[in-house]
């Protein structure tokens, strides 16, 4: 049972990465697929603190570093649609 708990968990880190990599025209799918890979590390985190019999606190920092990561990533989100009307990446200069 364990052992597929922890397949299920490389298959969601496996397709977080390969979305991460193939759609990377829009910033929205780019912030979600990094909420997919953020969840996966919390899942096999949780299965691997649940297995050796540890406290749970690591967990709660964790959740609180990618509050704040989904929190910048809206806001980084939400200006750029301001200033240049869409998520597209094309359409952000650099320069």
């Amino acid at each position: 049972m364990m052992m597929n708990m922890w397949i299920m968990v490389f298959v969601m880190f496996l397709f977080g990465n390969l979305i991460f990599v193939g759609k990377h025209k829009h910033l929205l799918i780019v912030l979600m697929s990094l909420e997919f890979i953020v969840l996966s590390i919390f899942f096999s985190l949780l299965l691997y603190l649940m297995m050796i019999d540890y406290n749970l606190y690591m967990l709660m920092v964790f959740l609180v570093f990618s509050v704040c990561e989904g929190a910048l990533g809206l806001s980084i989100l939400v200006s750029m649609i301001r200033t240049h009307g869409n998520d597209y990446f094309q359409s952000f200069n650099l320069i």
